[in-house]
């Protein structure tokens, strides 16, 4: 669940930063890809962290 809200939060701050920018569609879909893939690998790496560490 941590990493798809991680995916989510990701999208649409990289969307945000784009639209900041002035860019154009391209360069939104494109920021919003790396936020998330970013935002995603460490919520998942957070996600597993936690579970390691509560069991």
């Amino acid at each position: 669940m941590i990493p798809l809200i991680g995916l989510i939060l990701g999208a649409l701050l990289g969307v945000i930063i784009a639209k900041r920018r002035q860019g154009t569609l391209l360069d939104q879909l494109q920021y919003a890809a790396g936020f998330a893939i970013i935002f995603f690998l460490t919520s998942l790496f957070i996600s597993i962290y936690i579970v390691r560490i509560s069991s």
